[in-house]
């Protein structure tokens, strides 16, 4: 009978609190329901570095408290949401936002379309904040409004405990940009043009669930960002689209990106000098150049990236599948990396090294000095080359590449074996290798 009188009551408190998290209107995975409370509370990236970045940090009895979380929605700051210009809007929806000392969040609604002007969403914030893009984000077709900057069109800038996401699209707008590249009209002189969306100085930082489509030049970068995670995003423009890579890491540490479909006109994935602790795990790629260390070296300058792991990827129709890429003259190294578990679809240049990249209309002169490439595994890496030599590792004669290992690996060509080039590396076999180097 005592049992029963504490027993069944605390029951149905818990019966009845458990749910209420799940049914609340208007909340998102993004945020957690304190049922005691009464209260909404923002989603936290984790500060642990390692694979689990995210995590949903809510009040509890052991003394962790945080405040309710406060909405800011464009709409309420004049944006109208039917194609008109409203960086004001948002500019402003942002500073009352990042100002908040309780934890934000900032909404697009759905089923609205912005246009916007180049703009930076500039931090430190004095909380947490939240930006959920529900609606379209699409970027000013007006050439003449990135006057003051050409490299910038969406910027968050020195800001902490950052999540952005919502299911929503943003839209460079690119083609005009591509239309005036010197890479498709050599008659053109080379100009600058916006990355789409760009990540700086970000630490603790969540980017899930959103389309980027048809930038004007690189779709998402990360530079000196720590504390990483991008999921569940679909980065798209034509594969003859200049220079729009789909995600670019540059000077980041600690990144970790997973289950997104990426098919541009360049790189799936670039990562560059400066970073380390850098994993990619359920990638699907093509159209597009593939996944790329580099280019390292550029101008004779010191580069750097390690602890770089690809562990599940499908490249379908790329111009390169995994590719180190180093300029003659360079410094520095790139180490420590794994390309693991990968499915290549006629793909040119599946595996490749190459430490004569030249991407310039003169050819580059030979030098000596080189950035050192060593300890790298290509490891159960199999499927169909569209180019006869399915292997390509070019490596300089002062620097040879080290510690280079191919483990089983199958890649064929309409059905035969395909080739190897392999010069200047020392390279170890193990198991099943097709084409072999050795």
């Amino acid at each position: 009978m005592s049992l029963q009188t504490h027993f069944i009551p605390s029951l149905v408190v818990f019966l009845l609190s458990f749910p209420s998290y799940y049914s609340l209107p208007g909340i998102s995975e993004a945020s957690g329901y304190d049922a005691s409370a009464g209260r909404v509370y923002p989603w936290y990236p984790s500060t642990i570095q390692g694979r689990n970045f995210g995590s949903k940090i809510m009040s509890s009895k052991m003394g962790r408290s945080l405040a309710a979380v406060k909405t800011f929605n464009v709409n309420d700051y004049g944006a109208k949401g039917d194609g008109s210009d409203a960086t004001e809007a948002f500019n402003n929806a942002w500073k009352a936002a990042c100002s908040s000392s309780q934890g934000s969040v900032l909404v697009v609604p759905k089923n609205k379309n912005h246009l916007l002007k180049p703009i930076t969403f500039e931090g430190p914030c004095k909380s947490s904040i939240t930006v959920q893009i529900y609606g379209t984000l699409q970027a000013s077709a007006d050439r003449s409004a990135y006057s003051k900057d050409l490299t910038r069109w969406l910027v968050f800038e020195n800001v902490q405990n950052l999540a952005v996401e919502g299911g929503g699209t943003i839209n460079g707008n690119g083609k005009i940009w591509w239309e005036n590249s010197c890479k498709v009209n050599d008659d053109l002189s080379c100009k600058d043009a916006p990355t789409a969306l760009i990540f700086y100085n970000c630490k603790n930082l969540v980017l899930k669930n959103l389309k980027i489509q048809n930038a004007q030049k690189m779709h998402v970068s990360f530079e000196k960002c720590v504390g990483v995670e991008v999921s569940g995003l679909t980065i798209t423009a034509p594969a003859d689209s200049p220079n729009t890579d789909g995600i670019h890491v540059t000077r980041t540490q600690n990144i970790q990106i997973s289950s997104s479909v990426i098919g541009t006109g360049d790189d799936c994935i670039s990562i560059v000098s400066g970073s380390q602790k850098v994993q990619a795990t359920g990638i699907t790629c093509g159209p597009g150049h593939g996944i790329s260390i580099g280019s390292l070296g550029d101008g004779n300058s010191e580069a750097h990236v390690s602890d770089v792991t690809v562990n599940g990827a499908t490249l379908t129709g790329t111009t390169n599948g995994v590719r180190i890429k180093t300029w003659q003259g360079g410094s520095g190294s790139a180490s420590n990396i794994k390309f693991q578990n990968i499915e290549m679809h006629n793909v040119k240049n599946p595996i490749i090294i190459d430490q004569k990249y030249c991407d310039q209309d003169k050819p580059c002169k030979s030098q000596s000095r080189a950035v050192q490439v060593q300890n790298v595994l290509y490891q159960n890496i199999k499927g169909t080359s569209s180019s006869s030599e399915a292997i390509q590792i070019d490596c300089s004669e002062k620097f040879p590449c080290k510690g280079i290992v191919l483990q089983g690996i199958d890649l064929r060509v309409g059905g035969k074996a395909a080739k190897s080039e392999c010069n200047n590396a020392k390279i170890t076999e193990r198991g099943n290798v097709s084409p072999s180097c050795t």
